[in-house]
């Protein structure tokens, strides 16, 4: 990595006359990707990257150069164009930049980093868990498999005279499984993710994985067409948080509160949900996928309640947006790597648990969609419109999960299905992601419990019952 005095050299050498921020990301990355497909390995990726990004923040507006030469001719040069973009006259510092170390609240510690676990042995897990799905049935014609990590070391300092320090790894598992039958063809996909090394294992069941996933598929070739019309749904622990995600977290990030791009305007200490439903974002629980000790401008990684028995709290803010609004970051800048301006973010996201015992929620619906895994899909954040696919569906009739159906989409509005939820399940359940935004991406985690939304457009072929 830099030494410390020279990221205080290359701070001091950028800052000029009516600059309100220099920020300078280092970062180191080595990666690797195993990918089986057709009974084989068909691709193995290892490669190591670093660079380095200097931000000048002036009157709100950011020029932002990055580079791969680390030496002190190279940062100077890049430094150099950041600064002029403002045309600013150089200027001395009254004193020289202190770059004072800042010490994490939140600590990760990693057992099995993925350096220190051989090619040879990840291969071994990728092929056992493509075997395991295919064992599964002769009606399985496709199995992929993946396996991803990446060991990040960081280093960021600023001329408020912060400096960080961070090591960050991640593992990520993928099953994608393609069954078919009498010209009928289902697929079934699991993933599993954590802020960790391959200790990842020793939590989640690899061939497990890929065994569900090839049962989902076989399974899904029995589905009957998803009924159509307006009902209720309920969504499984085991669904994750992708509604929250999408439907009510991005409208949540204060740069598109802002821009007048979200729903949640001039909402603060509004009601704006259900008073059974608070949302929350975390960065530091535990070893999720969406887990830091820092964010990528080195503001400590926070708990921050957005949503309280359903009154509008915060907002997700990074250094820039928190100052536009009088208010302090709460450590959601974030950036895909050194080549990218940091931009808020979320990281783990979730509504949090309620009372009400999952079965009984099921119990408790006459008529509607249980949805166990979904799908892809879009939201506006201006008005909180959105449409999602289901991957995962199953019709419950008189309180009971009756058998899977297929085709299944849900359409409606983020605030009004917020307020529409009636029951939260004391259960709780992630997903995990690659949030894209601004053309960069940043792994996150979602979360939910069990959830009943008492109405919603459901999209299939066929008229719900009773229709």
């Amino acid at each position: 990595m830099i030494d410390r005095s020279l990221l205080a050299e290359v701070v001091q050498f950028t800052y000029s006359k009516g600059i309100d921020l220099v920020e300078i990301y280092v970062e180191e990355k080595q990666a690797s990707n195993i990918f089986c497909e057709d009974d084989q390995i068909e691709k193995v990726y290892s490669g190591r990257e670093r660079g380095a990004g200097i931000r000048v923040v002036k009157d709100y507006n950011t020029a932002y150069v990055y580079t791969n030469d680390l030496s002190r001719n190279g940062l100077i040069k890049a430094a150099s164009i950041a600064r002029n973009a403002f045309h600013g006259e150089p200027f001395t510092l009254p004193q020289p930049i202190n770059l004072v170390n800042q010490e994490a609240v939140f600590h990760i510690n990693y057992q099995r980093l993925p350096e220190k676990v051989a090619f040879e042995e990840k291969i071994q897990y990728v092929l056992q868990a493509n075997q395991a799905a295919r064992l599964v049935s002769r009606l399985i014609r496709q199995v992929t498999v993946a396996a991803a990590d990446v060991h990040k070391k960081i280093q960021i300092a600023n001329s408020i005279g912060e400096y960080i320090e961070d090591d960050r790894s991640r593992v990520r598992l993928l099953v994608n499984a393609v069954s078919e039958s009498k010209g009928i063809i289902q697929t079934g996909y699991e993933s599993a993710g954590g802020v960790c090394g391959w200790e990842l294992l020793e939590q989640v069941d690899f061939d497990d994985m890929a065994v569900k996933a090839a049962e989902f598929s076989v399974r899904m070739l029995s589905a009957k067409p998803a009924p159509a019309g307006r009902m209720p749904v309920v969504m499984s622990s085991e669904a994750g948080g992708t509604m929250v995600h999408e439907a009510c977290g991005h409208g949540l990030e204060a740069d598109l509160v802002q821009k007048g791009l979200s729903v949640y305007r001039n909402k603060l200490g509004v009601q704006v949900a259900a008073p059974c439903v608070s949302v929350i974002d975390d960065a530091t629980m535990g070893n999720k996928y969406g887990s830091f000790s820092f964010d990528d401008e080195g503001t400590p990684g926070q708990r921050t309640v957005l949503i309280e028995d359903g009154i509008l709290k915060n907002y997700l803010y990074d250094r820039l947006t928190a100052q536009k609004d009088g208010r302090v970051s709460t450590g959601n800048g974030r950036r895909e790597s050194y080549q990218h301006k940091p931009v808020v973010r979320m990281s783990n996201t979730l509504i949090s648990p309620g009372r009400d015992n999952p079965e009984e929620i099921i119990a408790a619906t006459n008529q509607g969609l249980l949805v166990k895994k979904m799908g892809g899909g879009q939201v506006n954040t201006t008005n909180g419109d959105f449409v999602f696919d289901v991957q995962e569906g199953y019709l419950i009739q008189d309180g009971k999960i009756k058998h899977p159906v297929r085709g299944a989409t849900l359409s409606g509005n983020g605030p009004l299905a917020l307020d529409n939820i009636d029951k939260v399940g004391h259960d709780l359940g992630f997903s995990i992601g690659v949030c894209g935004k601004d053309g960069q991406g940043v792994p996150v985690a979602d979360a939910q419990p069990t959830i009943r939304i008492k109405e919603l457009t459901v999209g299939g072929t066929a008229l719900a019952p009773g229709n």
